[in-house]
């Protein structure tokens, strides 16, 4: 299972303005519950089926969209869920995901694929990385509150002993190849790991190896991460951290790490103690984004009108959304005129205004907060804060 990405969202987004259906379903992925995962999606699809009618098709029609969704429903596809299943169709374009999220059932058919349940994904619910450091394996861990999965860095990393192979051998820790398995995933170039002699708190030599090899990881992990704003753990040894804390430019590093020899803790361990150091960061930082827009509102750099922050945010800028994740709100958005028609009831071509506001404040590097509404700071749908 891999973690929906932005580049991924943005495809979603960015379809072409036709029938679009999306299917979220909660799954269960442990016990005798998981025998009703292939029933709710089958009366999910039906309801999609009834929906497109709805819209004008003919019943064979609907059924051939939604033929490819009908044939997920086979026994191995069930053996490999997670919390949700997230699955988008429309007539060029088909997609699914298995997320660590638990969706409510819902059927979304539209001129435009529904993305707000995918918004916990970006945003203060818990998405953050770990990256474990040891001399013979870095692994990198992309994780949620309720989902951890170790990311593939094959290609993506060099060894420590390619990086080494170009500097003085006179200044090289002395070093043989052994077998544990490559760093980054990937085995060096003499076919096995590099195990270093020496590990030492106090050995300069070996320092000043793992500074430069941490500044290679680093530059790796800046282009991997790039688009993120997720918080990043270190978990190694206690005086692993500061020498990649040296090497670091990500700016969301986090101060407090997890100390100790990561190889000897599953995933499963490194996210517990990893949820603890990021939880009061994830609660802080939307208590802090409410604040922000409690100060500001009134000023300019605040609303909670749809009509003025869907504009602002398909301009790029809206900093912070927060958004009612059960609630709609109908309406067209014309990009010409940049205005906004806000309709009581679902339309012919209406979009989701809610949903429209929150994935173009994400396309354009805004935070997302997709909250209960009873956690909305006014009794609104939405609070924005503006960049400018």
């Amino acid at each position: 299972m891999k973690l929906l990405s932005i580049a991924e969202l943005e495809t979603l987004a960015k379809q072409p303005r036709e029938i679009c259906v999306s299917i979220f379903l909660p799954t269960c992925h442990a016990g005798m519950d998981t025998q009703q995962n292939p029933i709710r999606f089958k009366n999910l699809i039906r309801e999609a089926e009834e929906h497109l009618i709805e819209h004008g098709w003919r019943s064979e029609d609907a059924k051939n969209l939604l033929e490819p969704v009908r044939q997920l429903d086979e026994y191995e596809f069930w053996q490999h869920q997670s919390n949700g299943l997230a699955v988008f169709r429309s007539q060029d374009f088909f997609q699914y995901y298995t997320l660590p999220i638990d969706f409510a059932e819902l059927v979304s058919v539209s001129n435009h694929f529904y993305l707000k349940p995918l918004f916990p994904l970006f945003q203060s619910d818990g998405h953050f990385y770990i990256l474990a450091l040891s001399h013979n394996l870095i692994r990198l861990l992309e994780g949620t509150h309720h989902h951890i999965e170790e990311i593939d860095l094959t290609g993506l990393l060099p060894s420590l002993e390619e990086v080494l192979r170009f500097e003085e051998p006179e200044r090289q820790t002395p070093s043989h190849t052994g077998t544990p398995g490559a760093t980054g995933g990937r085995r060096a170039a003499s076919g096995g790991a590099t195990v270093f002699h020496g590990h030492g708190a106090g050995d300069e030599d070996e320092k000043e190896n793992l500074s430069i090899y941490f500044h290679r990881v680093n530059e790796a992990l800046q282009e991997l991460l790039k688009a993120e704003h997720a918080p990043l753990v270190l978990a190694g040894v206690e005086y692993l951290l500061p020498i990649y804390r040296e090497a670091n430019t990500y700016p969301y590093l986090v101060d407090t790490g997890i100390t100790g020899n990561p190889e000897l803790l599953s995933p499963e361990e490194l996210h517990a103690q990893a949820w603890e150091i990021v939880e009061p960061l994830f609660l802080q930082a939307q208590q802090d984004a409410i604040n922000q827009y409690r100060e500001l509102l009134g000023t300019g750099k605040a609303s909670s009108q749809i009509t003025e922050t869907i504009p602002a945010a398909c301009q790029g800028r809206v900093d912070k959304l927060i958004v009612a994740l059960g609630q709609q709100q109908w309406g067209t958005f014309d990009s010409d005129t940049q205005t906004v028609q806000v309709h009581p009831d679902a339309e012919p071509n209406d979009e989701e205004l809610l949903d429209f506001a929150a994935t173009q404040t994400i396309l354009n590097g805004g935070i997302v907060y997709a909250v209960e509404s009873a956690k909305m700071p006014d009794d609104t749908p939405l609070a924005a804060v503006f960049r400018y």
